[in-house]
């Protein structure tokens, strides 16, 4: 991996754990908001399991295999 495509997965990671903690926020004032909407709780539930994934995957592209 050259030094732009790490840069750029780096930016990308960024933007993904940035989207995961507003969706964290997000989730919380919908749960804690009288007569909240549960299938959309659902939904922004489903899509922060979705960026955890793709965070993972990243993630494990920039850290590198150590061979014992």
């Amino acid at each position: 991996m050259n030094t732009q495509e790490e840069h750029e997965l780096r930016e990308q990671l960024a933007r993904l754990l940035q989207e995961h903690r507003d969706l964290d926020a997000a989730i919380d004032a919908l749960i804690d908001s009288p007569g909240s909407d549960l299938i959309q709780v659902q939904r922004l539930k489903k899509r922060k399991l979705v960026l955890r994934d793709q965070i993972r995957r990243i993630d494990d592209q920039l850290t590198p295999d150590i061979i014992a």
